[in-house]
């Protein structure tokens, strides 16, 4: 089966509360004969339309081609959240890499919020970059684990926007009994993230980008000139850049080896009127610290957006029942609030859950596998991309570096053992582990 169809319907938005306030964009025309580029794009979400957008400004000739629309995949269906640092913690990276490019990795985290605020304002974009996360902890271990790395990160990079919060204080942000504290970073934020894609798909069109939609990519053809075949047409090309995250299929085997897709959840209630304030009291984002995370933020005409629950085959389950269970579980009182918009989304993920960079050939660049961490830096690896085909690869190469391991069983065997092993961590979420 293949993902591009298995929950969708071809060539339109799901029926998510997104997709409902989505800015206009015209339909782009499929790809029809053959034509050249200096640069091909295969996917059309953060990190193709960023691509094509700085690639273009450079001159380039750039065509893009995306299976159904701009924003059609994660980049359109996530939390909107734009969270600081890397997604593994800076201790992490430290360890893994040394502190010299730990530092690099948190630096490059920091250009990519930067990114996409100055992104937003510079193109005019329809959408609006809204400060704050707290990340909320349900034990006592977790709240000192938090503070102790508030205190690193302004100790050792010099980032002083995250403040501890006791149970108290996070109870005035977020009224939920379940939560023994945690903290809040100013300097991270939340957006609507298909207004964020539509943006940049308007942005790189007025640079000079030729759009296609509607036109999945059925093979692909590599040598001195990489040959990129749709239903309908081809595309003759220097260099190629893949960014299909988790629907990039059989593609390219290497790395779909070492990406996974995973499907998530999200629910929007009806708007909640004075009822708003018994779930946040400031137009912040919220995620908890269950290994299958709960996030959440109000939309601008005051729905609960709550995001929740995994699954990990072709077909989404349930959508309303798989999240309301965990959203009931931080708000009992919203038992019976009407749910408007209920829909799923399939991402990828690591085994180490840091992006996978890759340079599949020489004319031939990949990144995808954020893990749940991509609006900002899906939006930086699509500029790092551009600047590392004019010859300026520090940025993409530092990425690259990263250690990352294939999961076992290799691309055809990876699910069912990735199935065992997060069916494994969402038990210890429901017995409290």
């Amino acid at each position: 089966m293949n993902l591009l169809y298995a929950n969708d319907r071809a060539g339109d938005y799901p029926p998510s509360y997104y997709a409902a306030t989505a800015a206009d964009f015209p339909r782009q025309p499929p790809l029809r004969g053959d034509q050249g580029a200096d640069v091909c794009i295969v996917g059309g979400g953060y990190t193709g339309l960023s691509a094509a957008l700085h690639l273009a400004q450079a001159g380039l000739r750039v065509v893009l081609v995306e299976a159904h629309r701009v924003g059609f995949g994660a980049s359109g269906r996530n939390g909107g959240q734009v969270g600081s640092g890397q997604r593994q913690e800076q201790d992490w990276l430290e360890a893994t890499v040394g502190k010299d490019d730990a530092h690099r990795l948190w630096d490059l985290a920091q250009d990519a919020k930067t990114l996409v605020k100055e992104l937003i304002d510079q193109h005019q974009m329809p959408v609006k970059f809204y400060p704050g996360i707290a990340h909320a902890c349900r034990t006592e271990s977790e709240v000192r684990h938090s503070h102790a790395y508030a205190e690193k990160l302004a100790r050792d990079y010099g980032y002083d926007q995250v403040t501890p919060l006791t149970r108290s204080e996070m109870q005035a942000l977020v009224p939920s009994p379940v939560y023994k504290g945690g903290d809040l970073d100013r300097g991270a934020g939340h957006l609507h993230p298909l207004n964020f894609a539509i943006g940049l798909a308007q942005a790189a069109h007025r640079a000079g980008a030729t759009l296609h939609e509607g036109s999945e990519v059925t093979q692909i053809t590599h040598g001195p000139k990489v040959v990129v075949k749709t239903a309908q047409g081809q595309v003759s090309c220097d260099h190629l850049i893949l960014a299909c995250n988790g629907y990039l299929g059989g593609l390219e085997p290497k790395v779909a080896a070492k990406v996974m897709p995973i499907n998530n959840f999200i629910v929007a209630t009806a708007p909640l009127g004075a009822e708003v304030t018994r779930v946040l009291r400031d137009p912040i984002a919220v995620a908890d610290t269950k290994f299958v995370v709960n996030y959440w933020r109000l939309s601008e005409d005051n729905r609960l957006l709550f995001g929740g629950g995994e699954s990990y085959g072709y077909r989404f389950p349930d959508v309303i029942k798989t999240v309301t269970k965990p959203m009931l579980e931080v708000y009992p009182h919203l038992k019976g609030t009407r749910i408007d918009f209920a829909w799923g989304g399939t991402l990828a993920i690591t085994m180490n859950r840091m992006p996978c960079f890759a340079r599949v050939a020489p004319n031939v660049l990949s990144a995808s596998g954020y893990s749940g961490h991509g609006v900002a830096m899906a939006t930086l690896a699509g500029k790092l991309m551009g600047l590392a085909v004019q010859g300026q690869a520090q940025g993409f190469d530092l990425m690259a570096r990263l250690p990352q391991p294939s999961f076992p069983g290799g691309a055809r065997l990876r699910w069912p053992l990735l199935v065992l092993a997060m069916t494994w961590f969402s038990l210890r979420d429901r017995i409290g582990l």
